[in-house]
């Protein structure tokens, strides 16, 4: 059966049919804080969608990069009084200990914007030479009417786009541009900064430029599927989009994919609000395994609220699937196997192998393909 994914620049649930080797980039952690539910209902889908893509044969490639040059991580250290680098080398250890302890399968690689540099300058200059940026007040941006398909990921109007970067970052007004929705690709730092010297002057790169540049050196011009939370549809992915169609002239990514939030007391759950479940405190009193029933119990494209039935539900679905290990035969692995087939329905997969398991079949080779393992005891980890 060929998979069929949603693709949010296409609105349409659409084949996803890449080739031996899936090329997949995934937007990774800004590293000043701890794990979130958010962070890992992201992780975790990813992390099946490759289970998957490996049971039907494929080698996959995911690059799942690190954000350590950025305002947050910034902001985060100076009200700490530690170095930039430090906080995050510290709370990047301790999301993949989430990570471990959530079994999410390894990924290629995990680069850091800071080891990025000198391609990110590289990148900067491809898209000058192509007339697509310019330089002002010591920054340079880029420029969104020299890309008329601007928008086509995410699909909102000029109205919305204006909303989202002001919300997340975009500084609508800043005077330096020639419209609001350009974005800086390299601007200056401030004194307790990061600061890399340039042809166009010294400061640091831009949010979206580092990803672009990442994705271009690790897995090259195209990408099969390129994924991230919804909050990053606009303007992360949509410059991403801009700017490395502008510097290579081929198509950046064939497949976009994201996940929806997770929210809490009403809110999305964000550092900012502090509405937050923290993943390394939950698998204190939990399994890990149930803690990635609980995400996956929810269908990746649609928002959920937390409550706190989630984990005694998804331990209690824990204890029936272990209880079931040495039953009968079932045809149950091929049954998840459509499910998440089909837009990856992982709610119709676990119904499936709680059906399974409550007719006194063993579950085992079926869980396994959703990343949870029965050989192990039950406890927190």
């Amino acid at each position: 059966m060929t998979m069929q994914l949603y693709d949010t620049a296409k609105r349409e649930i659409v084949p996803f049919t890449p080739g031996p080797l899936v090329m997949m980039y995934t937007c990774g952690i800004t590293p000043y804080d701890a794990t979130h539910l958010g962070h890992a209902s992201t992780f975790l889908v990813y992390d099946i969608l490759q289970r998957r893509l490996i049971d039907m044969g494929h080698e996959v490639r995911c690059v799942r990069n690190v954000t350590d040059v950025d305002d947050p991580l910034f902001a985060k250290a100076r009200e700490l009084g530690v170095h930039y680098l430090d906080l995050a080398a510290g709370e990047e250890a301790r999301f993949n200990r989430d990570m471990v302890a959530l079994d999410v399968l390894p990924v290629f690689s995990t680069p850091r914007a800071s080891s990025a540099i000198s391609d990110i300058r590289g990148f900067i200059g491809m898209v000058l030479d192509r007339g697509f940026a310019y330089t002002a007040g010591g920054s340079v941006y880029f420029d969104v009417s020299k890309f008329p398909t601007f928008g086509e990921v995410s699909h909102y109007s000029h109205e919305q786009m204006i909303e989202f970067a002001r919300l997340r970052g975009g500084n609508v007004d800043d005077p330096h541009k020639r419209n609001p929705l350009d974005f800086v690709l390299w601007h200056p730092s401030a004194d307790d900064e990061p600061s890399w010297d340039a042809t166009w002057g010294s400061g640091r790169p831009g949010w979206h430029i580092e990803c672009s540049a990442l994705a271009l050196r690790e897995l090259g011009t195209t990408i099969d599927l390129h994924g991230g939370g919804s909050d990053l549809i606009f303007p992360h992915h949509e410059c991403e989009r801009a700017q490395s169609e502008a510097a290579t002239g081929e198509q950046f990514v064939r497949h976009w994919m994201h996940v929806a939030m997770v929210f809490k007391d009403g809110e999305k759950m964000s550092k900012s609000l502090g509405n937050l479940v923290f993943v390394d405190q939950l698998r204190t009193l939990w399994d890990p395994r149930s803690i990635r029933l609980a995400v996956i119990e929810h269908h990746y494209r649609n928002e959920w609220e937390w409550d706190e039935e989630l984990m005694p539900r998804n331990h209690e679905r824990l204890v029936r699937w272990k209880a079931s290990v040495g039953g009968g035969a079932s045809e149950v692995l091929d049954i998840v196997r459509t499910c998440l087939d089909d837009d990856l329905d992982t709610p119709g997969a676990l119904q499936a192998v709680d059906k399974a398991a409550a007719s006194g079949a063993d579950v085992s080779v079926a869980a396994a393909l959703l990343g949870v393992h029965l050989e192990l005891e039950i406890g927190p980890r």
